[in-house]
């Protein structure tokens, strides 16, 4: 098992714990003059989605947990932990492991009765479950803290194939929030060593998102084709009259003339099922896969098919339906089909089902 199995399997042991059984413990300052290790430092999990750590060496108040009959005070000589009579405690110390049941005694005694005196670099970690308590006398312990702390929003970036290369824009502001977050934390020697990110439950963050142009400069015409008409075709759902003329080549490329002149070359040809949709129908929001604004124009894709920001232009095979210049912004069909965008629902009821030539443009 590698180091980051390991961290997941003792995660899962974390969170399934369960509530604490904190009738089982009251924690108090003690007479721990005949203990001789009264600095020693506890760090109870399993109490709390927080870990609570009792240092001898803290100066700030300890916390009050009254509320979840856990009595915490601080005193000169450091902390101890009353157990109540017949709790179970399981013991474990430089790798063997004891199952006793408590006298109504400290954790001090109850260790003293097992002749286990840490040291002053072991540390007492106190682990609670509905079983009783888990004594671990280590000097290296590893748990799982839970922690609310202040965020920053994150940014995400989402290609928008109808803006220019080079420039973006901000579509919806973000916001700094508060997030609940895991961290696996590391002490060794009494001292934390380190603090590693674990997983974030909730946040009240908002993030950035932030569109960006990957369209390119129309390319060029090859070399032969006929001269690019004065009402280029540029917009999506723009048809140009329709096609005038198809130039083919070899490699299956070429050249689309439309009747308004316009010229527009490809890279190949597919004959697909084309289906017809609408916002407010289905399911379907105001927004696309690729972050954009439904319009005619968008095409739904299987992205495995034809890539995300694919230009094409889209004929009905027979010719009756001349849809035009698309890009592929969206998704949820599969194969060898396309969904056609539409302003109106009755729209999409009169194209229905129909294959489709689709011009891949260059």
């Amino acid at each position: 098992m590698n180091a980051h199995q390991q961290a997941n399997w003792r995660y899962t042991l974390c969170r399934r714990g369960g509530m604490l059984l904190f009738c089982l413990l009251v924690v108090t300052v003690t007479s721990l003059s005949a203990t001789g290790w009264a600095d020693s430092l506890f760090i109870i999990t399993g109490a709390d989605d927080a870990a609570i750590i009792l240092d001898p060496q803290q100066e700030e108040a300890p916390p009050d947990l009254s509320d979840k009959m856990l009595y915490v005070t601080n005193g000169s000589r450091g902390y101890d932990i009353s157990l109540s009579e017949g709790t179970s405690v399981t013991v474990r110390h430089e790798g063997s492991a004891v199952t006793i049941q408590s006298r109504k005694e400290t954790i001090s005694s109850l260790l003293g009765r097992l002749h286990i005196y840490p040291s002053e670099l072991e540390m007492i970690g106190v682990k609670l479950s509905d079983a009783g308590v888990e004594l671990n006398v280590t000097s290296d312990l590893t748990f799982y803290d839970y922690v609310t702390e202040n965020v920053s929003f994150p940014t995400r970036r989402v290609a928008n194939p109808q803006m220019k290369e080079g420039e973006e824009k901000i579509v919806q502001q973000g916001a700094d929030g508060v997030r609940s977050s895991v961290y696996e934390v590391v002490w060794s020697n009494g001292a934390e060593l380190s603090r590693q990110f674990v997983e974030e439950l909730d946040t009240t963050a908002v993030e950035q998102v932030v569109e960006y142009g990957t369209a390119k400069p129309a390319p060029k015409p090859s070399q032969g084709a006929a001269a690019i008409g004065d009402e280029n075709l540029t917009e999506p759902g723009e048809t140009g009259g329709g096609i005038a003329g198809v130039s083919e080549n070899a490699d299956g490329s070429g050249v689309l003339t439309l009747k308004d002149g316009t010229v527009l070359n490809y890279s190949g040809v597919r004959t697909m099922t084309a289906t017809a949709y609408t916002a407010g129908h289905g399911g379907v929001g105001t927004r696309t896969a690729s972050g954009t604004a439904v319009h005619v124009g968008t095409v739904a894709v299987d992205k495995n098919t034809i890539p995300l920001g694919t230009r094409m232009y889209i004929v009905a095979a027979n010719g009756s339906v001349i849809y035009g210049l698309a890009v592929a912004e969206d998704t949820g069909v599969k194969g060898n089909k396309i969904d056609l965008y539409y302003d109106t629902y009755d729209e999409c009821i009169q194209f229905g089902r129909r294959t489709c030539t689709v011009y891949i443009l260059t």
